[in-house]
């Protein structure tokens, strides 16, 4: 069997319709040369259940990680599918984001090494996200919709960012919008597999959601000298609508020490 050129690794929790809708916007993909992994931070069995099941019917190459329900642990079961990966090239992705049908190879054609790619999201509303079945989202439904411009959907079915689901073919367009260092957002970003074992890997003192647990790995890969890359525009996320977590601040003392120390690796990481 083929290696897989890419990994993508998507953060889950519980939610078995919005996983289901991004599992169809990777069935969609124009590149199929990935593997998928889920980092299961402890959902039900009930969950688990329609997890396996979908697995056995589909032609989608998904492997299943969890590990036991015991609080917020996102982090320690990335770490865990960082370690699984049969490629040598990362896409991260959380499971509540379903990707347009060129997300994967946007991701690839513009990977570097010692470079973060970091894309952006288009925040569904409420009305839409419901409106959505595997099916639809199979056939295109979204990328039918969001054709038109983001601020004129706006306007009509609610959402932000909406203008970021516009996708552009033209290289100088791609250029012209990418100049400028936006950031990297937790739920769509990739990068080699060497760069983030380079700073071991995620830091697993992040125990609360929200706050600090991207952005320190951010920073750290920063701090080793990696550049990051927007693929705004490019490497499209269509974000499902949710209530949003509570911001807790505990973590901001392990952030902060990162910024001040201008910390590179973790010894809380995937090597302890």
């Amino acid at each position: 069997m083929e290696k897989p050129r890419a990994t993508i690794i998507i953060s889950i929790y519980n939610n078995f319709r919005f996983l289901e809708l991004v599992f169809a916007g990777f069935e969609r993909q124009t590149n199929k040369k990935f593997e998928i992994i889920l980092a299961d931070d402890g959902s039900k069995k009930e969950v688990i259940k329609e997890i396996e099941s979908y697995i056995k019917q589909s032609s989608l190459n998904i492997r299943h990680i969890w590990h036991e329900d015991q609080g917020w642990r996102k982090n320690t079961i990335l770490n865990v599918a960082i370690q699984s990966t049969e490629s040598d090239y990362i896409i991260f992705i959380d499971g509540d984001c379903i990707p347009h049908k060129n997300f994967v190879n946007e991701h690839l054609i513009n990977k570097k090494q010692n470079t973060i790619l970091a894309g952006r999201r288009s925040n569904l509303s409420k009305f839409i996200s419901e409106k959505l079945t595997y099916k639809n989202v199979k056939d295109g439904v979204l990328e039918r919709r969001f054709a038109l411009t983001g601020l004129l959907l706006k306007s009509i079915t609610g959402g932000s960012h909406l203008e970021n689901a516009i996708y552009f073919k033209s290289n100088f367009i791609r250029k012209k919008i990418n100049k400028k260092d936006k950031g990297v957002l937790g739920s769509n970003f990739s990068l080699y597999k060497s760069d983030i074992m380079e700073i071991n890997g995620f830091d697993e003192r992040y125990t609360k959601p929200a706050v600090g647990e991207d952005t320190d790995l951010e920073y750290r890969l920063r701090n080793a000298g990696k550049k990051v890359q927007t693929v705004k525009h490019l490497a499209i996320q269509y974000h499902l609508f949710h209530k949003k977590l509570e911001r807790d601040k505990a973590n901001l003392d392990y952030l902060n020490q990162v910024i001040e120390n201008k910390t590179t690796y973790t010894p809380y990481g995937i090597n302890k």
